[in-house]
């Protein structure tokens, strides 16, 4: 199952990478993340880990997969019977905005039960992530 949220930016990419791969502050911006635990201190890099905390939902560890510069980065949570993929992109857009698109995909035996049961949380927190991030970004 897949959900997907999406915002535009007033601010360049690199502002908004910036305060994205910032993963420790979320709580800051976000009600959809209580609490984060990085794994590892410095930049955010493939490999990299963050234990987050999230009302309503399981602490979950999160392992980079995938990261290009100012463009996305992929993580990955695993629980029994379904893989959590969490992806985060950005598109510069000609008149200096940033487009940000944010989706969860699950997959795994009880992928469709969990969605099922959770999808509605889960759009809820992907659009709370990206209103967050836009006015985050947009104070300036």
């Amino acid at each position: 199952m897949r959900f997907e949220a999406d915002t535009e930016i007033a601010a360049d990419a690199e502002q908004v990478w910036a305060v994205l791969v910032d993963v420790g502050s979320w709580p800051e911006w976000t009600d959809s993340v209580t609490q984060v635990e990085r794994g590892e201190p410095g930049p955010l890099a493939v490999g990299a880990t963050a234990r987050l905390t999230q009302p309503k939902l399981r602490p979950a560890l999160w392992r980079v997969t995938e990261l290009t510069e100012r463009r996305e980065f992929v993580w990955v949570s695993g629980a029994p019977g379904v893989r959590t993929t969490g992806e985060h992109r950005l598109l510069s857009l000609p008149d200096g905005r940033t487009r940000v698109e944010l989706a969860i995909d699950q997959s795994g035996p009880l992928a469709g039960l969990i969605g099922r049961l959770y999808g509605g949380l889960l759009r809820r927190y992907l659009r709370m992530e990206a209103d967050g991030l836009r006015r985050r970004c947009e104070r300036g």
